[in-house]
């Protein structure tokens, strides 16, 4: 298979546009040109991210440049920081001026100066050798040199684009629409100085604004949260009017995946459930579903570990693991429980069906019942009492991960279930992946953010300005696991935080280190080898006993109702992941420093 990396720059021409966006867009350049009468105002292209907000922007603009009255500027508010962003989006502006309007501005300011000021702005006007970008330069020394003058900035502009955007015998009014993107991403001082530039400065004859943001991003609860009241009212007075991009039809989004996988390479293994599948989950987003194929043609192309598989089985695999990373951690954690929860969560699902009574409980998936209730060691359901059958499907799901019922109800996710056990050598792809052998988990978040491949890590760990953080030093942590191997890239960066990280694989070897040193948190899994709830008896005996009464993390990828309800009555806490694991056991050791309340 020969696979191409896909391009995350936005649509720039309206014949690679592959989601609609070019109609929009069409409409959108000629409401801002039927509006220069009006302008000043500002525009917002209002999405989530990776939503399409750029390409948008980008095909409004291709489409008001092909009129002679409209001029164009893009100012990319994420390259710029605090007050560097009000000096750069102004002098973005001045660029788009004329030269001969900048020299008579300039000028005029230098003959209020002082007599040698004057003299050089002078020769700056008669000859500058820096061509528009000195005389840009200078103008905004010359508007910004002191409060005073900055005071004057304001009319200064207000004189320059009224003069570059009246009409003429031979022209009429001119626009120059300037596009602002990334605004949400920025910090929140940069926010303000952009809009600060917009509103105070730049609110001038002859200026329109198109501003792509996520609007909730920038509203009270979201980047600017901490504004007073008066901050917050100056922040609605930003924007006139907002278009909200909607999420592309099911159509369009699907046809956009299956266009994404043919540039790629990718497409002969993506069939249109699969298809379906990816659209659904990625939330319709262009950006999470490019990544997201992207992530597939590396894997498959790069990484040694598939290199005994059929790309069928690998792409199946990594979409569990992308588009369900829990029940993927699952699948990959295996404990006494369950070897394969594929094969356990399709057992469960027949189960399900058959004592809600969806489906007749005929012979096959009846003995398929049976089995998925007694294998938890339960009393399995009699067939001529369905009164009791959901009290028997109740006690079922208090043994099976949470997320089960949830699934159950997501006939994408049942259907690639379905697949993935049926394809070649599963059996040695799920060792493979429970040996460790494959990459981590990984999600494609809102920031598109991955781990990067290779072994475990401390996901949201300890960081490097903690490194001078006490709370760690001195800690004596015992961890209880029966593969200790599986901890220790987490034990070593605890200890270069200054823990000190005790191991022992089973219950009666912690017992002898309970009583040998003192211990200020325990760390566990809970199944020692064919029972899955070791862990938590041996913390039940050694609360009742009074030999560890301190904090307790259990680290797994399966959490059922069943150990959450066992963990709250032992004050115990449940890591499904690294960055839970990692804030679990820093909340902890700040509740040890502190000592007891």
């Amino acid at each position: 298979m020969e696979f191409s990396l896909l391009s995350d720059e936005p649509v720039s021409a309206p014949e690679v546009d592959r989601l609609g966006t070019g109609r929009a867009a069409r409409q959108l350049a000629a409401l801002v040109h039927n509006s220069r009468g009006a302008a000043p105002f500002t525009l917002a292209v209002d999405a989530g991210w990776g939503m399409g907000k750029s390409s948008l922007m980008c095909l409004v603009r291709a489409e008001l440049e092909r009129r002679e009255d409209v001029e164009t500027v893009w100012f990319n508010a994420w390259s710029a920081t605090g007050a560097d962003a009000l000096e750069g989006l102004i002098k973005t502006v001045l660029m788009k001026f004329d030269e001969r309007l900048l020299r008579r501005t300039l000028h005029r300011l230098s003959e209020h100066g002082p007599l040698i000021r004057a003299a050089l702005a002078t020769l700056t006007v008669v000859a500058s050798p820096f061509g528009l970008a000195g005389l840009v330069d200078r103008l905004w020394r010359e508007l910004s040199v002191d409060p005073r003058a900055r005071a004057t900035m304001r009319d200064e502009l207000h004189a320059l684009a009224t003069t570059w955007a009246e009409a003429t015998a031979h022209r009429p009014g001119r626009l120059l629409v300037v596009f602002i993107d990334d605004l949400d991403r920025c910090a929140e001082d940069t926010v303000l100085a952009v809009c600060e530039a917009v509103k105070a400065y730049l609110d001038v004859p002859g200026l329109a604004f198109v501003i792509g943001c996520d609007r909730s991003a920038l509203g009270p609860s979201g980047l600017l949260r901490d504004l007073s009241p008066a901050g917050s009212a100056f922040m609605e007075k930003i924007f006139q009017t907002s278009y909200r991009l909607p999420v592309p039809s099911e159509e369009d989004i699907r046809a956009y995946v299956r266009h994404c996988a043919e540039r790629s390479g990718v497409r002969e293994l993506l069939d249109d459930a699969l298809v379906h599948l990816i659209a659904d989950r990625s939330a319709r987003n262009p950006r999470r579903i490019k990544r997201l194929i992207n992530g597939f043609g590396l894997e498959c192309s790069l990484n040694p570990v598939w290199a005994g598989f059929e790309s069928e089985a690998v792409i199946r695999t990594l979409l569990l693991q992308y588009l369900y990373p829990e029940f993927y951690r699952i699948l990959v954690a295996s404990d006494a429980l369950s070897s394969n929860a594929g094969q356990e969560f399709l057992e469960y699902y027949t189960a399900r069906r058959v004592l809600s009574r969806w489906i007749a409980a005929e012979s096959e998936v009846w003995r398929t019942t049976v089995a998925a209730v007694s294998g938890h060691r339960l009393d399995p359901p009699d067939r001529e009492r369905p009164d009791d059958w959901d009290a028997v499907l109740g006690r079922l799901e208090e043994q099976l991960p949470t997320i089960y019922p949830s699934l159950a109800r997501d006939r994408g996710f049942v259907g690639l279930v379905e697949e993935w056990l049926r394809v070649p050598q599963v059996d040695q792809l799920l060792a493979q992946l429970q040996r460790g052998g494959a990459a981590p988990v990984v999600t494609i978040g809102p920031d598109g953010e991955q781990p990067p491949a290779g072994g475990r890590r401390l996901e949201g760990g300890p960081r490097d300005e903690d490194r001078s953080d006490d709370r760690y030093q001195g800690i004596r942590m015992l961890w209880v696991d029966d593969h200790p191997a599986n901890n220790l890239s987490y034990v070593r960066e605890l200890e270069q935080f200054g823990a000190q990280v005790l191991l022992a694989e089973d219950s009666q070897n912690a017992e002898r280190m309970f009583t040998r040193t003192r211990i200020d948190l325990l760390l566990s899994d809970f199944a020692r080898g064919v029972d899955g709830d070791a862990g938590l008896d041996a913390l039940a005996r050694w609360r009742e006993r009074g030999i560890f009464t301190g904090p307790a993390v259990f680290f797994t990828g399966r959490v059922t109702p069943a150990r959450e309800r066992r963990c709250r009555e032992l004050g115990a806490r449940i890591a499904t992941n690294g960055a839970k694991l990692r804030h679990y056991i820093y909340s902890a050791c700040v509740d040890i420093r502190q000592g007891p309340s």
